[in-house]
């Protein structure tokens, strides 16, 4: 089945879908009329959406004419939420909501998805397994995807695929590639506690924020000297606070951050070596330092080959051996991990970026938006790597 046709024929109704939802977005863990908007929509195309009660996002269920009880069950992902952003783009379809706005592309993903199960259920009675839909929520927060893991949304699912619309890479190029795509996102707060003094007897005192530019300094070891220079590793301290007045030494200080890698196993060390710093550095120094460190999502990984082919086969058939373009693994975090830690999993990407129309702006700019002509793409994608998987996985 080559769904290219299909979205050719759908693609204004899929552009409509995108521009309804960029004009109406929500924020993480707010989109409660997204969800509704996206269950009508699945209604009227014959499917039953399931809502949570304590939460935002929905799933349903396609099961094909030709499934038995020893077919595959794929899953089908796209996020929903928006970001706390003002938008300037003057696009006639714009922001309806001040201060908030589709500027990651998940507007793109609710449409690109919604086009794909109208072109499966075209052809329900063809398929040789079932399909499950998720609209995800809150995937702005790093962890919405969580919800549905634990909630077990893929408990009967046998492999998940995923896509991100993506402002770096042209259009209409699609990129799936195997090994580390993004990296994971831990984030850590430092607080250190020090003995304030007046700034003329700075030895009656135990300065905070001294004890905290030694460990800022001492931290980036973990970088340079207890990692592998060939894996990608990133410690970040992005905010601190603390003092009281320029002629007092500080109490306190707070220092919160990030930790990013590609490397599972680095990810590991990471937490008890940034611990022991912290503390002795504090301790070298008369102060004390209680580091909080909380894991988000692990790195996007596509170490699953034959899901990977299946993608690349699917873009190829469609559009040509030239539809695929390389693209580098970056350190940006994607929750979508939470998914590929459960169940096989591929994710790719879609091009937006279009220099000829003016679309060069990047992901959460509040100017970005996207070349409208790939979200037929995006959409045919969904339906023939489920179709794909289906054929080759089921019975």
């Amino acid at each position: 089945m080559n769904f290219k046709d299909m979205a050719e024929q759908n693609e204004t109704w899929i552009i409509e879908q995108r521009r309804y939802f960029h004009a109406h977005p929500e924020l993480s863990f707010e989109e409660k009329n997204t969800t509704q908007a996206i269950g009508k929509r699945l209604e009227e195309m014959g499917l039953t959406p399931h809502f949570y009660p304590d939460y935002n996002g929905l799933w349903a269920m396609i099961e094909g004419g030709k499934s038995t009880p020893d077919s595959k069950t794929v899953a089908l992902r796209a996020d929903i939420d928006a970001l706390p952003i003002e938008e300037h783009t003057a696009l006639p379809f714009c922001s309806q909501n001040p201060g908030v706005m589709h500027a990651c592309g998940h507007d793109c993903h609710i449409a690109m998805l919604l086009g794909g199960i109208r072109m499966l259920m075209s052809q329900k009675e063809n398929l040789k397994g079932n399909i499950k839909i998720i609209f995800q929520a809150a995937e702005e927060s790093c962890h919405g995807a969580e919800y549905y893991v634990k909630h077990g949304f893929l408990d009967d699912v046998d492999a998940i695929y995923g896509t991100h619309i993506w402002g770096d890479l042209d259009a209409p190029y699609m990129n799936f590639e195997t090994g580390p795509r993004m990296a994971s996102c831990d984030n850590f707060r430092i607080e250190v506690e020090g003995i304030s003094a007046h700034g003329s007897t700075p030895h009656q005192g135990v300065d905070a924020i001294l004890t905290a530019a030694h460990i800022i300094t001492e931290i980036q070891a973990i970088v340079s000297r207890m990692n592998d220079p060939l894996n990608p590793l990133v410690v970040t301290v992005g905010k601190i606070t603390g003092g009281q007045r320029f002629n007092i030494l500080a109490d306190k200080v707070i220092m919160e951050g990030t930790t990013r890698t590609h490397s599972p196993e680095m990810r590991k060390k990471t937490e008890p070596l940034l611990r022991k710093i912290v503390e002795n550095t504090a301790d070298s120094m008369g102060a004390k330092a209680t580091l909080t460190f909380e894991y988000f999502p692990a790195p996007i990984i596509n170490d699953h080959e034959d899901l990977v082919q299946i993608a690349r086969n699917a873009a190829t058939k469609m559009y040509g051996s030239d539809a695929l373009n390389p693209f580098p693994k970056m350190m940006i975090s994607e929750d979508f991990a939470y998914f590929m830690e459960k169940v096989p999993a591929v994710f790719g990407l879609v091009g937006s970026q279009n220099k000829e129309l003016g679309f060069t702006a990047k992901n959460h700019n509040d100017h970005y938006t996207v070349d409208e002509s790939v979200l037929k793409r995006g959409a045919a994608m969904y339906a023939q790597f489920a179709y794909d998987f289906l054929e080759e996985k089921s019975k």
